[in-house]
């Protein structure tokens, strides 16, 4: 039986919530999932993924709806440089970092570039950023993200290296201790004293 009330309340949570809705949320609240279906039938909400449900006018954020759609995908390389504002070029594919043991199969056909590292490093580095459609991903922080595009199999056009590093020298939030950190642990200390040494 839907329940107008509840639909309402539902909608009222996805504008909270950048436009998104869960059933895990929906039935946290105590309603049922019929109230789901029924919005979905009726147009108001859309179904983004498994579970997740979005407003129409949050389609457009193909960045966060693909993080919806794979959880374990932290974006990365060149997309993570884009969140933070250390490079001018939109991504025409995006760039996620996965366990090393998940299946890349559905990632893949989804045209994500994917690249997967070891559980004790998956982890190192992870932040939030508003994507520019006004939602929070989950991505690497500017200092993991500058140590993994100097990494040798990165294979990130020299261009676009140069120009992060030069933003990131003369931003007033940069955290050098922190990038030295994980350079030694990424082993790509000298590669990135060759820069900073140009920069600083």
């Amino acid at each position: 039986m839907v329940n107008l009330g509840a639909t309402e309340e539902i909608i009222k949570m996805a504008k909270e919530n950048n436009g998104t809705v869960t059933t895990a949320m929906v039935a946290a609240a105590g309603f049922s999932r019929g109230n789901i279906k029924y919005l979905v039938d009726k147009g108001v909400i859309e179904k983004s993924a498994r579970g997740v449900y979005i407003l129409p006018e949050i389609l457009g954020d193909e960045i966060f709806n693909l993080q919806n759609r794979f959880k374990r995908g932290i974006y990365s390389h060149e997309t993570a440089l884009f969140l933070w504002d250390l490079t001018d070029r939109t991504p025409n594919r995006y760039h996620m970092t996965f366990p090393v043991d998940y299946n890349l199969t559905k990632p893949k056909k989804e045209n994500i570039q994917c690249a997967q590292c070891k559980k004790e490093l998956y982890s190192l580095g992870i932040a939030e950023v508003t994507t520019p459609g006004g939602n929070t991903v989950r991505t690497y922080g500017a200092e993991r993200t500058l140590c993994d595009i100097l990494r040798p199999h990165s294979r990130v056009d020299i261009q676009i290296v140069v120009e992060a590093f030069k933003r990131y020298t003369i931003r007033s939030d940069r955290n050098i201790p922190i990038l030295s950190e994980y350079a030694e642990m990424l082993k790509v200390e000298i590669r990135l004293r060759s820069y900073l040494e140009v920069l600083l």
